[in-house]
């Protein structure tokens, strides 16, 4: 029997590192107790013991860890819908139901993988989930790769508006590119033309894959650093140990790399020292303006492994609650219930990746606010939940309904993603992922300042938060779009006690078994930072006006083109 690990649950990690308090200025000098009643929520308020009761169910082994294509995605699926139906939503989904179809290329390695560097005369083995971690979407039953060079790119970017150009001069057609995660800002003591250490577009995994794919690459390893990444090698290997997915493409042949995948940092240091380089001076050059890259010496790569391919369908769960006096515009209160399923036990034997924190908390909150508002006065506007698949894989339940929305984008006022509230006891503050450059930042502050809160914004831009929750996906669409996570400064430990504990939950449960549900819980966090969702969604569904980008925002421009489908002047 598989032994099953309980510990206390001590952060929820949002964010990689600490999170500072938001200056006292920005809302009045009160605690939340103080101010709790200052505006009542209906139906009794947000209760904890539901909350509990929805994240201890999801979190269960009963859900095998609410993987995809599985039997606990059927259970999770059947569950959502239920408790909304209970809530007194409406069916938002396809033909009146609860659910949006989702069709998604499945791609899973089988059997061993073979993996063999030789450079200066010395051939390596490289042992998968120890040494790299690799994966294909690429449509084919087998990767086999021999004898291909291997070419270091720097960080992998090519950005003609900063002019920067990794690839200058490269030929990587049918080679292996071997580039650094982050961008070439992260360690710089000034900031240069990538703006500092907040991370870009340009420094996501995700990026760099496409960037070495219009190149015609064979593939591409990312060196894996802890800082530069914003997560622990466990998280890396966790993540590609079972199946991937992707949207079905059309263009998948030239969309994707042959192979891609990351390497650990030893791997690479051993590497480059056999192809007669400096691993360290090598990387220092890759930040310097005018970089060249070039041949890891006479370094080659052969890899080989089977591949099992099929499509799977997922879905989304949708409910809706109409609007009162203005159904037709939209306020989408979204949080994606997929985790990790089954897979490599822990040191204690629990082999369940039961995501309770990431991201039951979420889906627990969606439902109690629900429940909420279906108890008090409709608001104007229509709220829509939107519990999300394949955010894991990434964010393609979400990718997916921004393609295919079942309600106008151009009259979505707003999207309010949630993610992993802590269980660590309430907060005086709440936070978002990233530097949005969008009103509901600030519209998040007028929340939370109800209660007497503060609003904290994300002081670790360097680990990229924005581009790696579902808010993202509309934002590339042009709605209005932030994900609101729990902030750092307890009541009861204050700014450090929140740090240790997050530091904690980081490195020993994100995205490994230990993400359990315990009894000893303190719920109030959770209850307080659903309460100021409340507030927020309140106020953006009663309100006339339109949530905008900020003018400087990248995402500006395409909301622009729908002005004209909103009826009520912008804010």
């Amino acid at each position: 029997m598989r032994r099953i690990r309980r510990l206390p649950v001590l952060a929820c990690a949002a964010f990689l590192a600490a999170c500072q308090p938001a200056s006292p200025d920005a809302a009045p000098d009160t605690t939340p107790a103080q101010t709790a009643s200052a505006a009542e929520v209906p139906g009794g308020g947000i209760q904890a013991e539901h909350l509990a009761r929805h994240i201890s169910t999801l979190a269960s082994d009963a859900f095998e860890g609410r993987a995809l294509a599985t039997p606990g995605e059927r259970k999770t699926v059947a569950y959502i819908s239920e408790q909304f139906a209970q809530a007194g939503l409406s069916p938002g989904g396809e033909d009146g139901g609860w659910t949006q179809a989702v069709t998604l290329e499945r791609s899973a390695v089988v059997g061993p993988v073979t993996a063999r560097v030789h450079a200066g005369g010395t051939t390596r083995a490289l042992a998968n989930g120890d040494d790299i971690a690799v994966e294909t979407l690429r449509p084919s039953a087998r990767v086999a790769l021999s004898g291909v060079p291997l070419v270091f790119a720097g960080y992998g970017i090519t950005a003609p508006e900063l002019d920067w150009d990794d690839y200058a001069g490269l030929d990587v057609a049918g080679k292996v590119v071997v580039v650094l995660i982050n961008d070439p800002d992260f360690e710089s003591d000034t900031p240069g033309r990538f703006g500092g250490r907040a991370l870009t577009w340009y420094g996501r995994w995700t990026y760099k894959y496409e960037e070495a794919a219009r190149r015609g690459a064979a593939g591409v390893l990312i060196v894996h650093e802890t800082e530069p990444a914003s997560y622990p090698w466990a998280t890396v290997r966790n993540g590609r140990a079972g199946p991937q997915y992707d949207i079905v493409r059309d263009d998948a042949d030239t969309h994707h790399l042959p192979m891609r995948g990351w390497m650990q940092r030893e791997v690479a240091q051993r590497l480059f020292a056999d192809a007669g380089l400096d691993f360290e001076a090598e990387k220092r050059r890759a930040q310097a303006q005018g970089f060249k890259g070039g041949a890891l010496g006479d370094a080659t790569l052969d890899i080989a492994f089977d591949v099992e391919r099929d499509r799977i369908t997922s879905y989304n769960v949708v409910g809706v609650l109409p609007g009162a006096s203005r159904p037709d515009e939209t306020v989408v209160l979204s949080g994606h219930w997929d985790h990790f399923g089954i897979g490599e036990p822990d040191a204690s034997g629990d082999a369940v990746f039961s995501g309770a924190v990431d991201n039951a908390t979420a889906i627990a909150s969606m439902i109690e606010l629900a429940r909420v508002f279906a108890a008090g006065p409709r608001p104007a506007r229509t709220l829509q939940f939107i519990a999300l698949t394949a955010e894991e894989n990434g964010l393609l339940g979400a990718t997916y309904y921004a393609a295919h929305p079942l309600r106008p984008l151009e009259t979505t006022a707003a999207v309010l993603n949630m993610e992993m509230w802590s269980p660590d006891g309430e907060t005086r503050d709440i936070s978002s992922w990233g530097k949005g450059r969008v009103s509901l930042e600030r519209d998040l502050a007028a929340a939370a300042a109800i209660d007497g809160r503060t609003w904290s914004p994300d002081p670790n831009l360097e680990a990229g938060l924005f581009y790696r929750a579902d808010h993202f996906a509309f934002a590339q669409a042009g709605v209005p779009a932030i994900t609101i996570g729990p902030g750092m400064d307890q009541l009861d430990g204050g700014v450090e006690g929140g740090q240790a504990a997050r530091a904690d939950y980081f490195a020993h449960r994100y995205h490994q078994p230990g993400d359990r549900f315990d009894e000893s819980w303190d719920m109030a966090g959770p209850t307080a930072d659903t309460r100021t969702v409340y507030r927020l969604a309140e106020m953006l569904a009663n309100r006339d006006g339109w949530p905008a980008w900020d003018a400087d925002s990248e995402f500006s421009a395409r909301r622009v083109t729908s002005d004209a489908a909103r009826a009520t002047p912008a804010q």
